[in-house]
């Protein structure tokens, strides 16, 4: 299995895990604070050497990892997550290709940096901030991430800053994607490799 590939598959789970989260916060109002953690903290990690350090370590993407590995090997009927992972894969497509937008997404995580080395990336005042960057910038772009949930907490400004501010991690990660030469392709004739790729990134 070339490092390529097993690389994609981690960017891969980074999107997975986040989207699972916004899905988690929609519905229920409550996240995995570690799940969260680990892909907020990719954000801000843009010079990492390793796919692996952009999240911390493999480990802390497990569940991304076996939600990923489960729709390789058919073993979810839940067709929700991974409607919403295309829409980000599309909208990374955008994101890329407009350099205004690109540039002022990278500008705006610079200056929340500071502020989430000291507080955490968890902390809410660095989500509003995450949040706000996500509706000021990548919301504008189509096609626009869709989620459905419970109006109840979908109404709460605090609950839509925590999912804008994973969506923009998503949107991270699938950037990784591109760039470790993520492609369509690789889910037409590559899913036995990448499930056995997360497989072997859980031992």
């Amino acid at each position: 299995m070339s490092r390529s590939l097993s690389e994609r598959v981690l960017a891969l789970a980074g999107v997975v895990q986040a989207l699972a989260q916004v899905r988690r916060i929609a519905e229920t109002g409550q996240s995995d604070a570690s799940a969260v953690q680990t892909v907020l903290d990719s954000v801000f990690r843009i010079d990492a050497d390793t796919p692996q350090a952009v999240y911390g370590r493999a480990a802390d993407l497990a569940p991304g990892l076996r939600l990923l590995r489960d729709y390789f090997n058919k073993e979810t009927g839940d067709d929700g997550l991974p409607r919403l992972a295309l829409a980000v894969l599309q909208l990374e497509r955008r994101f890329v290709g407009e350099t205004d937008t690109a540039a002022a997404v990278a500008s705006g995580i610079n200056e929340i940096a500071a502020q989430a080395e000291t507080a955490g990336s968890t902390h809410p005042e660095v989500l509003s901030a995450l949040g706000a960057l996500y509706a000021d910038t990548i919301s504008h772009l189509r096609p626009r991430v869709m989620v459905q949930g419970n109006p109840h907490y979908l109404g709460q400004p605090g609950v839509v800053a925590e999912i804008r501010a994973i969506l923009l991690a998503a949107v991270r990660s699938a950037v990784l994607w591109r760039q470790l030469g993520g492609s369509y392709w690789d889910f037409l004739f590559s899913r036995r490799a990448m499930a056995d790729a997360a497989s072997e990134w859980l031992r």
